[in-house]
């Protein structure tokens, strides 16, 4: 299924954590938060400003973006758990990371 957001919504992919911490203890599924970071799945045209202009998206699909704890909504699609947000619920792009895809 082909699923394009509208205005200034964006879909995210939630990229999992590493489940050891650095002293090589596994983190059991019971003890981890949802991360919260993820890759730009599909992005909106954009919003509209106040004279009207269409104002384009700063994320484009494939960047990795860290967003709030709470933000988005969850959704399935395709058996894929996917978030819908606003850009604005986007805190910021990280640079120089490469995405790395969740193992299904």
């Amino acid at each position: 299924m082909k699923f394009r957001p509208l205005h200034d919504r964006v879909v995210v992919r939630r990229i999992e954590e590493d489940e050891r911490t650095k002293g090589g203890i596994i983190i059991p599924d019971t003890a981890k938060e949802k991360p919260q970071q993820g890759e730009v799945v599909a992005t909106g045209p954009g919003a509209l400003n106040e004279k009207g202009e269409l104002q384009p998206l700063d994320v484009k699909p494939g960047d990795r973006v860290l967003f709030g704890k709470w933000s988005g909504t969850e959704v399935k699609l395709d058996g894929e758990e996917l978030l819908i947000m606003k850009e604005s619920d986007i805190l910021g792009v990280l640079e120089g990371v490469e995405a790395k895809r969740k193992a299904a």
